[in-house]
């Protein structure tokens, strides 16, 4: 078992738990997005015994988040949502020039990689402007509709998990559902996170497979669609900045260990686009 795994998912649940936050780009920091992708890939086929050392401790860490945190962001992000905020500001914008390393932009782009990536960097960052429908009343009882719905709820989030730039939780916000995920992990309501858990796993197994077979295919287009997603969700993430000097400065604080975070923990050397 790759024990260490156990911290990573840790951090990767505490990006899914806000909203605009991607999963996908903390893997990407930390140096194992290409192998997370293989390795849930790889666990539902014929050779899923061999994907359980790598996903097992990474998977318990998500849930010892998702279950021990979800009132901690709560708190956060309502007492200091700027400064949270801008401390994942901090890690985005850090792993950018990792990324294009790993690409190697200057050697690999053209103007059509260039346009795919101003594209759908602008599409993302006008999501920002996207009225959520996260003042509802969270679901507290299973039906049968009910079910279905929060199980195609997940399974989209699941979906933009994956991808990094685009935050599962902001599209549950988008659903207005996102309440509801929060709610029954904080008070745990065992029926209805297991509707959406159920939907993020069907999520994960189709997603995996379509981003590996795009990196294997079409490497640097998309490259450049990841990238262009990763600058969108800074104007996504951007809380503005506080009139009160306080929270400027601990915003600033906040922003700026973000990036030590990123330069500490990012994969110094070039990993392998495909298996």
């Amino acid at each position: 078992m790759e024990w260490k795994n156990i911290y990573r998912g840790i951090l990767m649940g505490i990006s899914d738990l806000i909203p605009g936050v991607s999963g996908g780009t903390i893997a990407f920091i930390l140096g194992i997005y290409d192998r997370l992708l293989s390795s849930i890939s790889g666990f539902f086929s014929r050779e899923w015994k061999k994907q359980l050392g790598f996903l097992v401790p990474l998977g318990l860490g998500i849930v010892i988040t998702l279950l021990a945190f979800s009132r901690v962001i709560e708190y956060l992000l309502h007492q200091h949502y700027e400064a949270t905020q801008f401390f994942f500001m901090g890690l985005i914008l850090g792993v950018i020039p990792y990324i294009m390393k790993q690409a190697e932009v200057k050697k690999n782009f053209t103007r059509r990689h260039f346009f795919i990536l101003i594209a759908i960097g602008a599409a993302l960052a006008a999501t920002a402007y996207i009225q959520t429908n996260d003042n509802v009343e969270p679901i507290t009882s299973l039906s049968v509709p009910i079910f279905f719905m929060l199980f195609f709820s997940g399974w989209l989030a699941s979906m933009a998990m994956l991808l990094p730039g685009i935050s599962g939780s902001f599209i549950l916000l988008l659903l207005g559902v996102y309440s509801t995920a929060i709610n029954a992990l904080s008070t745990l309501n065992i029926p209805i996170a297991m509707a959406i858990g159920a939907g993020v796993i069907a999520g994960f197994i189709v997603s995996s497979k379509a981003i590996q077979y795009l990196l294997e295919h079409f490497t640097y287009v998309t490259y450049a669609a990841i990238i262009g997603l990763i600058i969108g969700s800074l104007f996504v993430v951007f809380p503005g900045f506080s009139a009160d000097p306080g929270t400027l400065a601990l915003s600033a604080a906040t922003f700026a260990a973000g990036l030590v975070f990123t330069l500490l923990f990012s994969s110094p050397k070039k990993t392998t686009i495909t298996d």
